[in-house]
């Protein structure tokens, strides 16, 4: 059976988060995955299971979501993002298409990801922030220091259990996690981008690294303590779990071999 690859954005503002929901009435709540079967269901005539490789949270934007699903119907790339498009809402749409191997799993196959988090220091005394940004950038009251960020963010890079940095209720076989790069800049306008890209990430563990640097950022911890929590993997050593909006995911990635050519089927 004909198997494709979507790559997917969204706004993730009014979605209960990617992963298929029902509500305490039985009935399916707004998400991401539920909006896609829907729409490839109308699209092709067929029922399907959207596979999305991150689940991300209520809140959460995404740039660069991945997903696959496999159909009898064999359809050219280029239609198929515009079928499905069409029966798509305003805050989610597919970039693109393409034909993959029966055997392309999202989740296991992937090798990287990337996310972004946005946030605008100084924000007190009243100053609301800029109501065009809220939807996809967090404010924080302090100022902060990013040179003491940047040394906290370095200790974060490599592989570790990162257990610490992890939602409490968190169930994995492993918390061992390798992290590519933690870098933080600050744009012009003045908001900091933390971009944390890492071969896999657990439940709420990049909000939490951004919790943990804010911390340091305002002069509440020492950069040290970024050593300590992996060291001794306690939560409480660790920052709040920021809010939602700031955060994006930028991209997936997967090795060549276990995607197809794309070009139409």
């Amino acid at each position: 059976m004909p198997r494709y690859r979507l790559i997917v954005a969204y706004d993730g503002t009014d979605f209960h988060g990617w992963q298929r929901q029902l509500s305490t009435e039985q009935l399916p709540l707004r998400t991401v995955q539920w909006m896609l079967e829907e729409a490839v269901a109308a699209a092709l005539r067929f029922p399907v299971a959207v596979v999305g490789a991150s689940r991300t949270d209520a809140g959460v934007h995404a740039e660069g979501q991945v997903a696959s699903f496999a159909c009898p119907a064999v359809v050219p790339a280029q239609k198929l993002s515009a079928a499905l498009n069409s029966r798509l809402p305003k805050d989610v749409q597919v970039r693109a298409a393409f034909l993959a191997p029966e055997s392309f799993d999202p989740i296991s196959q992937c090798v990287s990801k990337r996310y972004r988090y946005t946030l605008r220091a100084g924000c007190r005394h009243g100053m609301r922030p800029n109501p065009f940004e809220t939807r996809y950038v967090a404010s924080v009251v302090h100022d902060m220091d990013i040179g003491s960020m940047r040394r906290a963010a370095a200790m974060i890079v490599g592989k570790h259990d990162f257990k610490g940095f992890a939602h409490q209720t968190e169930e994995k076989l492993t918390t061992v996690r390798t992290i590519h790069a933690c870098e933080i800049d600050v744009l012009p306008d003045g908001a900091i981008c933390i971009v944390v890209e890492g071969d896999g990430f657990l439940y709420n563990m990049v909000r939490i690294i951004v919790g943990t640097l804010v911390e340091i950022g305002r002069g509440r911890f020492a950069a040290e303590v970024i050593s300590e929590i992996i060291r001794t993997t306690d939560r409480g050593l660790a920052g709040p779990t920021m809010p939602p909006e700031g955060l994006c995911l930028e991209w997936i990635r997967y090795p060549e071999q276990t995607l197809a050519v794309d070009t139409q089927p």
